[in-house]
């Protein structure tokens, strides 16, 4: 006779499969675009390139409020973010406490798998996680992007005459400091599409395995394949 738990897990197996497969492409996705970013033609390489450009015009500016300004512009956009996951957040903690209305909403879908409260509370978790992450993300780029003032500020101005050693130690080290704070910014903007296909579990297992494949498509096809990095590698700077 089997077990309970081993009885469980056989008439349960696709919707155990289905948060795993959701898990490895999801972070299967933010670990292979940062090591394509390295050395392959993709969005994070060209902003890479165009980010040291900026920083070298920067380096040659007597005023640097038009530099400062676009850091700044860049902490708008983060905040932003930042900001609405706890929104999001909140609603979701809210959520979880009207378990009852919820679910006779969504057993009345075609194709529901007529969750179980408890089976509903850890979808709803699923998406917690993912705006946490999203959360902790954006608030790192933030803090990034105030070292990447930070930095622009200390560097030397034309006046001292720094030298070409001094100019390239501190461009390379201001653009990679910038890249690493877009790179945790694209990272909470990418758990935010795969919040999209976490809702699709609401429905049944099938279709939250379906949409992560489709987000997947859809930001490699963004990210590696389209026409706005074809514009970018047509006038990308030297490195």
């Amino acid at each position: 006779m089997l077990s309970p738990y081993l009885a469980y897990v056989q008439s349960n197996y696709v919707n155990l499969f289905a948060p795993v497969f959701f898990i490895v492409c999801f972070r299967g996705y933010l670990h292979y675009t940062y090591l394509r970013s390295l050395d392959t033609p993709c969005l994070a390489f060209a902003m890479h390139r165009f980010r040291k450009q900026w920083i070298r015009m920067a380096m040659i500016r007597d005023n640097r409020i038009p530099d400062t300004n676009i850091v700044a512009n860049l902490e708008r956009n983060v905040s932003f973010f930042a900001s609405t996951s706890l929104l999001v957040l909140a609603g979701l903690v809210t959520l979880l406490s009207s378990a009852e209305a919820a679910l006779g909403m969504l057993n009345e879908i075609p194709f529901s798998d007529n969750s179980s409260r408890g089976e509903w509370e850890v979808k709803v978790l699923l998406l917690v996680f993912l705006f946490v992450y999203a959360f902790f993300k954006f608030t790192w780029a933030l803090r990034q992007y105030g070292l990447v003032s930070v930095m622009i500020g200390a560097a030397p101005e034309n006046s001292l005459n720094p030298g070409k050693e001094e100019i390239a130690k501190h461009v390379d080290s201001i653009s990679k400091m910038a890249s690493k704070a877009s790179g945790n910014f694209n990272n909470g903007l990418r758990s935010y599409y795969f919040s999209m296909a976490a809702l699709g579990w609401f429905i049944n297992a099938w279709v939250l395995i379906a949409l992560s494949v489709f987000i997947v498509f859809i930001l490699y096809r963004r990210e590696f394949k389209s026409d706005t990095l074809g514009i970018m590698m047509d006038d990308l700077p030297d490195a």
